[in-house]
């Protein structure tokens, strides 16, 4: 394999960690069940190509509500 394609799927792999990161911190940061969070990001975990995907389409929508300050 030339050096060239060797950097190319490095990048790609960085790519795919960096989104399996932003999408697990998305997942708990919404507004769904414990349960629901942790069978998501195990999905990503496992999966992370077709987890991403699956989590893109079908995934939890919405950030829980922070306390106001009061």
């Amino acid at each position: 394999m030339s050096t060239l394609a060797s950097w190319f799927w490095i990048a790609v792999a960085i790519i795919i960690v960096l989104l399996g990161l932003w999408a697990i911190v998305s997942i708990f940061r919404s507004d769904k069940d414990v349960n629901a969070k942790a069978l998501w990001s195990l999905l990503i975990v496992i999966f992370p190509m077709v987890g991403l995907v699956i989590w893109g389409i079908a995934g939890p929508r919405g950030l829980a509500q922070e306390p106001p300050l009061d």
